[in-house]
């Protein structure tokens, strides 16, 4: 019968994993592609968070299921960094840790939303936002920044949006995939939106704060009247290099942490043992190779940004966070090299990857279909030699 469920066939594979695997494609067909698709560091984890994983291997006391929120002493030092570091009083109480941001932010969506409930979405946004949302049979509903604006969604825009049946709203901040960074300003007119409304809630994205090239990462929690209201998301994928260790957390009112912490003991029961003692020594220790991961970044940022404006017709914002840039190419719809004409974002990304040998990811599943994401999470060398290969690759295009 092979008949899949109504919530199945209402999502897609995410973009970026699937992008990744094209490009993996080609290079298994000895094709030099430079893959710019995933939004994974390309550092190695750091050497003191290694040790400590060994040191808890050897030590031979890990073995056992941990506790499906997380070991006490690793959501104790979470709680702590977010009392020091983004002045919210959270406890350990308040501490669910996952196996990824990814499933932080499924447990959140599956403990709180109902079918008919809406959640609204930032766009430009992380691609899984709307395909969660729609898993729960509640409804997607996209409200666009702009180019003009660094892709940034206003709360007048955000106030214009609220029905008698929101439940909640989501970003990120620094963004994926526009490296745009909401300043406390701009989260202090969204709060003032949000508390005029007493049942909504606000899940606030955060895995991207140590990349912040701008010196203001604040905590929408932790603005007055906010953290009974707001449900933040963090994680050490990006700014520890920890992608394969799959560790996230939710720090949120206790309902909403017990009710996540329900709904991972049903699915998946807690995080690797081994990869939150990793954790622990991550959130604990030096971020001295944090930092110097983030200048590595903000470097490539400035290489990219000047590469990109020397691409007739693509508009770029100037990220202030995160390792992407979201550039607009709709310049190049409709237009022809006298072979191949590129009618969308789809096409202009699967001719860069064909002709081009660069893997990008098409903005439609970001919620903008005239932009493309690249990641400039990658070597110097790398991002110089893919910048050329699209001017080149275009180059013909009229």
């Amino acid at each position: 019968m092979n008949q899949l469920s109504d919530r199945i066939n209402a999502i897609e594979e995410s973009a970026t994993l699937a992008m990744a695997a094209k490009a993996r494609e080609f290079k298994s067909r000895g094709i030099d592609v430079i893959n710019l698709s995933l939004g994974e560091p390309d550092f190695k984890t750091p050497q003191h968070i290694c040790d400590a994983a060994k040191k808890a291997i050897d030590e031979g006391k890990y073995f056992s299921y941990p506790p499906v929120a997380g070991y006490p002493d690793l959501r104790e030092a979470l709680a702590a960094k977010y009392q020091k570091e983004n002045n919210v009083p959270y406890k350990a109480e308040n501490i669910v840790v996952s196996n990824g941001a990814k499933q932080s932010i499924a447990n959140v969506m599956l403990a709180l939303l109902n079918p008919g409930d809406e959640v609204i979405i930032f766009a430009p946004y992380w691609v899984s936002y709307d395909a969660l949302v729609r898993l729960t049979e509640a409804t997607p509903v996209i409200v666009k920044g702009t180019l003009e604006n660094d892709f940034k969604v206003t709360a007048a825009q955000v106030e214009k949006a609220i029905t008698s049946k929101t439940k909640a709203l989501i970003f990120s901040s620094p963004c994926n995939p526009t490296g745009s960074v909401f300043t406390k300003k701009d989260l202090q007119a969204i709060a003032m939106v949000v508390l005029k409304h007493p049942n909504l809630l606000v899940i606030s994205d955060e895995i991207y704060e140590h990349i912040n090239f701008t010196g203001d990462q604040t905590s929408i929690a932790s603005l007055p009247g906010m953290f009974e209201r707001t449900i933040t998301v963090n994680g050490f994928a990006k700014g520890f290099a920890m992608t394969g260790w799959r560790v996230g957390y939710i720090a949120a009112p206790k309902w909403i942490a017990d009710g996540s912490n329900k709904v991972q003991g049903q699915i998946t029961s807690a995080n690797c043992s081994i990869s939150q003692r990793g954790a622990l020594a991550a959130i604990s220790g030096d971020l001295t190779p944090t930092h110097e991961m983030v200048k590595h970044y903000h470097k490539r940022r400035d290489i990219v940004y000047n590469l990109l404006k020397d691409i007739p017709g693509i508009k770029a914002n100037y990220p202030q966070g995160a390792f992407y840039f979201f550039p607009d190419v709709s310049y190049y719809y409709g237009k022809s090299n006298g072979e191949r004409t590129i009618k969308n974002g789809d096409d202009f990304c699967l001719f860069m990857l064909e002709q081009g040998h660069v893997s990008l990811v098409p903005g439609g599943a970001f919620g903008e279909e005239n932009c493309i994401r690249l990641s400039y999470a990658a070597s110097e060398k790398d991002l110089i030699e893919a910048m050329s290969r699209m001017k080149k690759a275009l180059a013909d295009f009229k």
